[in-house]
């Protein structure tokens, strides 16, 4: 692995640190972008990775957008993201996650953890027993804030593509409007269901296309391979799977209006923002149109700490400001002829103070 502060995605990074514990065989990095406003808060990622280069790279680029949705988002709290890298079997043990809650807790309170992609929240329960630094866990009660932040950032997206719609093609409503979804877990899925729900037309796709056919079914949409999602002429184009999908192939396979999902990272390199603008293509900036399920366990964590009401309907209130954040990021770019992410980016170093 090169040294981290070589990387082109290291941003002056408060902390960057391997975790090993040769018993247990947990490798993992935690990196904190900033705790300019609060602990770094971000979830933790279990992924096979081919290269160890490539988990430094995802872990200083998904801790740098905790930042900056956090900052958007309006929470007291910094970026920070951890990686464990899985073998090729991707077999998770009790002890390992024991071990990444025992460097978690180490760190005295600058890190806060989550769940994140294959990661759940029976895993977040486990790493409780060790330390307090984490939320997204179980609670009891409709009314809780907090558990499961998948449906709180589908809701946020759904909010945002109904933004989108209206900025970019003047409609009030979804009914009728074309939105291919990338990823149909638990993120996707949401959307889908949302969006089926206020008669958008739809089409689905998964690498798991069996999970994208059971969902076609059930919400009667389309279903596309994954290789051809990208290219299905639609008003909206939604990712939410992983992300640096929009890179130079990328986007000149997109056949949209608009695109806006929940996958982090979506653009490969910054200069493919300004792309997607030069093709008349209205982005919606990743970390902003996501941020509903960090507002969830944020909430959660801070209640635990009696710093923030438990009820849910003040995570519902918040995530009701999203599509808000998004129409003024594209107002301005609209403006000033940038494109809606260097908006985005501008409004979100000036709040962590860089």
């Amino acid at each position: 692995m090169t040294a981290f502060w070589t990387e082109a995605d290291y941003d002056d990074h408060e902390l960057v640190q391997l975790v090993r514990d040769a018993k247990s065989g947990l490798t993992a990095i935690i990196a904190l972008h900033s705790t300019h406003l609060g602990p770094g808060a971000g979830g933790t990622r279990f992924w096979h990775y081919a290269e160890p280069a490539d988990a430094m790279r995802d872990a200083l680029r998904l801790s740098r957008g905790m930042s900056y949705k956090n900052a958007m988002a309006g929470l007291p709290m910094g970026g920070g993201k951890a990686v464990i890298l899985a073998g090729a079997n991707k077999t998770k043990t009790p002890e390992m996650l024991a071990a990444f809650a025992d460097a978690v807790e180490a760190l005295g309170g600058k890190y806060v953890t989550a769940e994140d992609v294959g990661i759940s929240e029976a895993d977040m329960a486990a790493v409780a027993q060790r330390t307090q630094y984490v939320s997204g866990l179980p609670v009891e009660g409709e009314d809780a804030a907090g558990g499961d932040p998948g449906p709180f950032t589908a809701l946020g997206i759904f909010l945002g593509i109904k933004a989108a719609v209206k900025h970019k093609l003047g409609k009030d409503s979804v009914e009728g409007v074309h939105v291919a979804i990338q990823g149909t877990g638990s993120v996707g899925g949401g959307v889908a269901r949302l969006l089926a729900r206020d008669g958008a037309k739809l089409t689905v796709s998964d690498i798991h296309m069996d999970r994208a056919e059971a969902l076609a079914t059930e919400i009667g949409a389309d279903t596309a391979a994954p290789d051809a999602i990208m290219s299905v002429t639609c008003d909206v184009f939604s990712p939410n799977a992983l992300g640096a999908i929009l890179d130079d192939a990328g986007i000149a396979r997109l056949d949209c209006k608009v695109v806006a999902g929940g996958a982090n990272n979506q653009l490969q390199r910054p200069e493919h923002g300004p792309m997607l603008a030069k093709r008349g293509i209205l982005y919606a900036p990743d970390y902003v149109i996501n941020a509903g399920g960090i507002i969830s366990v944020t909430l959660e964590y801070l209640c635990r700490n009696d710093k923030a009401p438990c009820d849910i309907n003040e995570v519902r209130k918040r995530i009701a400001l999203i599509p808000g954040r998004l129409e003024q990021i594209w107002q301005e770019s609209d403006s000033t002829g940038e494109s809606p992410d260097q908006v985005a980016d501008r409004m979100a170093q000036a709040l962590i103070g860089r």
